[in-house]
């Protein structure tokens, strides 16, 4: 059994959100034709949320507009909706538990940030034994800094991508995957 894990692609990372990302509605809109493919087969879709838990967040606020998927990407009935207070999405969550139930082997993943918690759930699921597909161009990051280097977002984007489809994953595009399934 395959299923679509669709992580994080709330309000708060689209114009006018708190954390703004680069490509974010192109992201969404890639995601979207995912996830229409996985209700058209009957397969399931995971939706992750991601809310915070510092009272020093800006952003996942509980209650807030924010924190609220975007239109994109609102899950519909029957769909499991699972909160997450971490980048991986399998930690302190039922997502192992969901994915066991249905008997799941395959995963297929997209959503945001693609150097956070697409990385960090990517890795945990491979680690799980599930077989992973990223949908690349489904996920969206932005720009980063360390030591004073500013790191745009295309390359950060790129790197983490590269990185995971070394051994974690089978990265492809959303066109490809639609061609291939």
């Amino acid at each position: 059994m395959k299923a679509l894990i669709v992580v994080d692609i709330q309000n708060d990372y689209f114009e006018g959100g708190t954390m703004v990302l680069d490509g974010a509605l192109e992201a969404s809109e890639k995601a979207k034709q995912i996830i229409e493919k996985f209700r058209n087969d009957r397969l399931p879709v995971i939706h992750i949320q991601h809310i915070a838990l510092s009272p020093d967040a800006t952003f996942f606020l509980p209650y807030t507009k924010g924190a609220e998927f975007h239109p994109n990407v609102k899950p519909e009935g029957g769909e499991i909706v699972i909160t997450k207070y971490y980048p991986n999405s399998f930690l302190k969550t039922d997502l192992q538990k969901y994915l066991q139930k249905l008997e799941v082997k395959e995963l297929v993943i997209c959503g945001m940030m693609t150097h956070m918690c697409i990385d960090a759930t990517t890795r945990a699921a491979k680690d799980l034994g599930y077989e992973c597909t990223l949908i690349g161009d489904a996920c969206a990051t932005r720009e980063l800094e360390i030591s004073g280097i500013k790191v745009v977002s295309q390359e950060v984007h790129a790197a983490f991508l590269s990185a995971l489809d070394y051994y974690y994953a089978n990265v492809t595009t959303a066109n490809d995957y639609l061609t291939a399934n």
